[in-house]
């Protein structure tokens, strides 16, 4: 499996680029909208913390934990999916994607479905947010069409059937169908993760065998498929409900075979660099994930523990490492992390490891455990805003556009 075409998307653009007009913050998806998840997700969770403790008494259009499932997901998470494959494609099919005006009107449309699920009208709020990824899936495939660029094409699929499952939430939420809605944000949560698989995959153990020398990771297409097709089927068993020894085999033979997959990419040889190693660090969330949901389906601890390690772990350990390379790529920077991203990364695996261990080890101390984590991923991300949005705001550092 070629990963070539990966490294443009996430290291830099090619030298013949030429320096571009405008405002600088909508020249290229990942500007905006890494700005605005950093922001939201600094922000959402102590308010969600405020809401859980009952300080907070006006809760939103949602009940509290149906908006913080959703706004994680569909505010936060999709944000920075959104802005990596508007920047992403670009790069694999040298076609424009969303810049100045369409790219401010998309990232506007993600923040007034963020203002109006603090009150607005419900229909209201459902209209904008399900929107986005309509627009944002017709984007990705009219350039990878015309590029004829079909590998990257399941990841529409993928977007469908996000917003099919943000659909299916709010339809539910204003009593139209009886699909739970909580059940709807475990199904998106299970997409979010595929994407992971994905694109971890590709680029993993494509960054460190980049800067390791010697280190060669031969291509095992067969068993790459299998660990996808794998994963793929254990999610669905759990989003489906399927009860019984068989959903419990294949969640923990996805845990398996993801572990197995992550062994090949010698996460060991990026001890002394904090830019890969979180990447490493948050990828083995994934296999401990499917662990944690197999043992909760047989009955020995709640699912929590895994969704919040697929949820916290993965999805945010990958997106705060992601988000510091490719920003730092995108922006005309040298692709290595500084002491105020490492310190990033500690708090957010720090967060993750809390979330997930309090309830289980120490049940008594969960509302300072929550505390903590929720403390230390917010400070993650407002590290994450106090270098990176100079950066965003201002034109590439080595003059290219983008």
């Amino acid at each position: 499996m070629s990963l070539t075409p990966l490294s443009t998307a996430v290291s830099s653009p090619s030298a013949t680029e030429s320096p571009g007009g405008g405002w600088p913050l909508l020249r290229l998806g990942f500007r905006p909208f890494y700005l605005g998840a950093a922001a939201f997700g600094a922000l959402s969770v102590p308010f969600w913390l405020l809401m859980w403790y009952g300080a907070i008494t006006h809760p939103p259009a949602l009940a509290p934990l149906l908006w913080h499932a959703h706004e994680i997901l569909y505010g936060f998470a999709v944000a920075v999916v959104v802005g990596f494959l508007l920047t992403a494609g670009k790069a694999w099919t040298g076609l424009p994607t969303p810049r100045g005006a369409w790219l401010g009107a998309l990232a506007l449309l993600w923040l007034a479905a963020r203002i109006a699920a603090l009150g607005a009208p419900y229909p209201l709020y459902a209209a904008l947010d399900v929107a986005l990824l309509p627009l944002v899936a017709g984007v990705l495939l009219n350039v990878l069409l015309r590029a004829k660029n079909r590998r990257n094409l399941p990841l529409v699929g993928i977007l469908v059937l996000l917003a099919l499952a943000n659909l299916a939430f709010h339809l539910n939420v204003l009593g139209l169908i009886d699909w739970p809605a909580l059940h709807a944000m475990h199904a998106a949560l299970a997409l979010i993760v595929m994407i992971e698989c994905v694109m971890g995959g590709r680029v993993i153990p494509f960054f460190t065998a980049n800067v390791t020398p010697g280190l060669k990771i031969a291509p095992w297409p067969r068993f790459e498929f299998a660990v996808l097709g794998i994963t793929a089927l254990a999610l669905l068993a759990w989003v489906a409900r399927a009860q019984g020894a068989w959903t419990v085999a294949l969640l923990a033979l996805a845990a398996g075979l993801n572990a197995w997959r992550q062994w090949r990419w010698a996460p060991w040889k990026t001890l002394t660099r904090p830019i890969l190693w979180v990447l490493h660090l948050a990828y083995a969330w994934i296999p401990a994930g499917f662990a944690l949901l197999a043992l909760a389906q047989a009955g020995w601890m709640p699912q929590t523990a895994g969704i919040h390690a697929l949820g916290l772990g993965a999805t945010g350990g990958l997106i705060i490492g992601m988000i510091t390379r490719t920003a730092r790529g995108h922006t005309g920077r040298p692709l290595r992390a500084g002491p105020l991203e490492t310190a990033a990364y500690v708090l957010m695996m720090l967060a993750a490891l809390l979330r997930v261990g309090a309830p289980l080890l120490a049940p008594a101390a969960l509302t300072p455990g929550l505390t903590l984590a929720g403390g230390a991923w917010s400070l993650a991300f407002l590290l994450y805003l106090l270098q990176y949005a100079p950066w965003l705001l201002r034109p590439r550092a080595d003059g290219k556009d983008g």
